[in-house]
């Protein structure tokens, strides 16, 4: 069974930048749709991007179109979130997701989790 394991997140300062990593293993990543969501404190998860496995296309929430960036390297079995230019309301937990289906959104529609990674945006 695939397993995903999210990495990158820390400390950064409001407009500073951070890349979270997503890698798999026991699988490849080349099958699915990733996703990123997140958590912020006392809040619901959060869909916030999501790249497509066969047309490597991008779909973004608007709450981070134009600061993040999704991207996949499937030979390294890799998906990034680049993130830039954050704000404290940025702090949450974040986690990468995969999917089956091409237009993944939903929670429901995602069938493997990697365990989430803190990101905190303060000065």
């Amino acid at each position: 069974q695939a397993h995903f394991v999210e990495s990158g997140g820390g400390l950064v300062q409001p407009g500073g930048s951070l890349r979270l990593s997503c890698t798999v293993s026991g699988g490849t990543l080349d099958h699915y749709t990733i996703g990123w969501f997140r958590q912020a404190p006392g809040g619901e998860r959060k869909w916030i991007a999501c790249i497509r496995g066969s047309t490597k296309s991008e779909t973004y929430a608007d709450s981070v179109k134009g600061r993040f960036t999704i991207s996949r390297d499937d030979v390294k079995n890799t998906a990034y979130l680049q993130m830039n230019n954050r704000t404290p309301e940025d702090t949450a937990v974040y986690y990468c997701a995969a999917s089956f289906q091409s237009d993944a959104s939903r929670d429901s529609q995602y069938n493997y989790w990697g365990q989430g990674t803190q990101v905190t945006v303060s000065s």
